[in-house]
Order: C-alpha cells, then sequence, then structure tokens
C-alpha cells in the first residue's frame, strides 16, 4: 500500500462528506486524435544511430505512437475521475501516478525520482522556450505561435519541417520528442503544440 493510500484511509476525505462527483451526468467524451502518421514514418527513417541518440535522451517514448486509444476505457474512468483533486477516485482512495510509475511507463531514465518538481515562479516566455528547444531565430519562432482558446501553441506541420530539415541531429530529436509530448501524451489543440508542453523541457 503506498503511503498516500495508507493516510487517506486513516485521516479519510478532505471534502465534504458524502461528496459524490456528477461528472459522468455531464459528461461527453471525445477520443478524437491527431494523425500520427506522419510522426511514424520520420521515427521509422531514422536510423539506428539517431534512434539511440533519442532513447538516451527521451526514453522510449516513440512506442506510444503505436497505442490504440481504447474510447469505452476512456468512457469508463471518467465516472472516477475527481475535478475536485484532479485525480481518480475508486472508493474513499485517490489514485494519482507517482513518478516511479511514469518513469515505467514512458521507460525515461531521465526523470530524477528523488527531486521535487515544481513550477518556477519566472518562467520564460513560450517564444524563448521554443528558441532554446528549436535553436531557431526568434522571427522564425514568432511568425508560426498561434493563439488557440487560451493559450498559445504552434502548429505541428512547422516543427515537422524543423525535423525534416534541422542540421543538428540533437536538435531534431528535441523537437522530435516536443512533438510526442504535444500530440500524444498532452494533447490540447488538434494539430498543434500547446505551450504548457514547452515546461516539460524547461
Amino acid at each position: 500500500m503506498r503511503p498516500s493510500e495508507k493516510t487517506q484511509r486513516e485521516k479519510g476525505d478532505s471534502l465534504a462528506e458524502g461528496y459524490e462527483s456528477e461528472l459522468w451526468d455531464f459528461t461527453r467524451i471525445n477520443v478524437t486524435q491527431n494523425d500520427l502518421r506522419e510522426l511514424r514514418e520520420i521515427w521509422n527513417s531514422w536510423n539506428d544511430e539517431i534512434k539511440q541518440l533519442f532513447y538516451c535522451n527521451y526514453g522510449h517514448l516513440p512506442y506510444l505512437l503505436d497505442i490504440k486509444v481504447d474510447k469505452y476505457l476512456f468512457r469508463a474512468l471518467a465516472q472516477f475521475w475527481n475535478p475536485a483533486y484532479s485525480c481518480f477516485t475508486f472508493g474513499r482512495v485517490d489514485l494519482v501516478p507517482t513518478v516511479e510509475e511514469y518513469m515505467a511507463l514512458l521507460n525515461c531514465p531521465k526523470i530524477q525520482a528523488d527531486r521535487a518538481y515544481s513550477r518556477p515562479v519566472n518562467i520564460p516566455l513560450f517564444l524563448r522556450k521554443l528558441m532554446s528547444i528549436t535553436g531557431i531565430s526568434e522571427q522564425w519562432v514568432a511568425a508560426r505561435i498561434k493563439q488557440k482558446g487560451d493559450s498559445k501553441c504552434i502548429p505541428w506541420g512547422n516543427l515537422r519541417d524543423l525535423i525534416l530539415a534541422h542540421p543538428d541531429l540533437k536538435k531534431r530529436v528535441d523537437v522530435f520528442a516536443l512533438s510526442i509530448y504535444g500530440l500524444v501524451v498532452f494533447p490540447k489543440a488538434l494539430g498543434h503544440i500547446d505551450e504548457a508542453v514547452s515546461d516539460l523541457f524547461d
């Protein structure tokens, strides 16, 4: 039993007694996905040297490109989502993946399990983060940033062109990883990589 589960069972829930999520009653589950064919084609075109560079820096993320989304599983899970805590609640137990579980899921050795992760106070602008990740000029990046809803993003097509043509192999790998995070792991707007995803590379 994990410490968080043990504590919750001993101390109980901090929500009001008798709270029951009504999310299932008014939630519409949409499993529309980004088209990942181009990402797969790029990955399959790379030689072993580039793939090894990717594995060393970002683990086995590319295997996510072949996982099929089970819409029925998502619909079933929605009834257990707890919006008050942003986690899944089964009975009286809240379940949130640990850093170690994310490491196993993504097979990413670079995650530091013994470190506390927090959002820095002074976050660089999305423009600056993209410049750092891509190694491309401010003018190029600024011309491609779009506003989608309440956040900024960059179209996947612009990043695809960079991956295919960037002279720096390491930057190609970085932009490919950013694309997987933005299109597969944390998708927000179809065909775009959201600014929040760039925090993972900060």
